[in-house]
């Protein structure tokens, strides 16, 4: 059974999921969907069409699905989605999309959101990442998953950070991010591959693959995406070929240190 405080406000229409927890002076809009087990702590606002799968825990004064801080918006039918078992911590604030974006901004499962982070319209963050307090993600970027931002890190609109990234606290991100890559800096270059975390989710034969794929990309002072295309050529592991693809298909380019041969 639900536990809603008599305090909090529900518009008609919001759809509330079983054994779900909304503390006093919440407000839920018309639009919103609580999914099963949700925990929504005392006066925090859940806005517009934002959908909250299942047990989640969102805590006091977050500002959800409010409307995108994009002076272009105007009204339009716009969405938040956020999956299952995330924490979302206190002034945290997420936007949804925009019309110029594909309307939605999507978020995975198993997320932590940690004080005072800001999600813009239009971002995609997939699973198991971590924000640290008041990481700030403007418009469009994208975000893979096991990915983690050190606190106090602005990202520019259109980054994309790949799986298993790091960036270091109080950088300024504003080109891509391999996956398996660590950055920091302002402006944030990359530092190496993110190996503490590498530990924890691959083995060692991967691993040491992409110390020497890192090596010839990043070190070697040879054209970047010359080498990734031999490396797709030379490799099996797919690990490799993610981070090559990924190099290849860079748009805003990738931040590091030049190298003469």
């Amino acid at each position: 059974m639900s536990k809603i405080s008599p305090h909090a406000i529900i518009e008609d229409g919001a759809v509330i999921g079983k054994d779900v927890e909304i503390g006093p002076f919440c407000f839920i809009s018309a639009q919103a969907t609580i999914g099963d087990g949700t925990k929504i702590e005392q006066s925090t606002s859940i806005c517009g069409k934002t959908t909250i799968g299942k047990n989640n825990h969102i805590f006091s004064n977050a500002v959800i699905g409010s409307i995108p801080q994009d002076l272009k918006f105007d009204g339009e039918d716009v969405e938040l989605i956020i999956g299952d078992n995330n924490k979302i911590r206190e002034f945290t604030l997420f936007n949804p999309g925009t019309k110029g974006g594909g309307a939605k901004t999507i978020i995975g499962s198993h997320n932590l959101f940690m004080g005072y982070v800001h999600i813009g319209h239009d971002v995609i963050i997939g699973n198991h990442c971590i924000l640290a307090n008041a990481a700030t993600l403007a418009g469009h970027v994208e975000m893979g998953d096991y990915t983690v931002i050190g606190g106090m890190t602005p990202v520019h609109q259109f980054v994309h950070i790949g799986d298993y990234a790091m960036i270091g606290g109080a950088s300024a991100l504003a080109q891509d991010i391999p996956p398996f890559c660590m950055a920091e800096g302002n402006r944030a270059n990359l530092r190496g591959l993110n190996l503490t975390g590498l530990r924890r989710h691959l083995n060692r034969e991967d691993i040491n693959e992409l110390k020497s794929a890192y090596r010839e990309l990043f070190e070697s002072g040879r054209p970047l995406k010359d080498v990734a295309n031999e490396l797709l050529e030379n490799t099996k592991n797919h690990y490799v070929n993610d981070l090559c693809d990924f190099v290849i298909k860079t748009k805003r380019g990738i931040p590091y240190e030049r190298k003469n041969v």
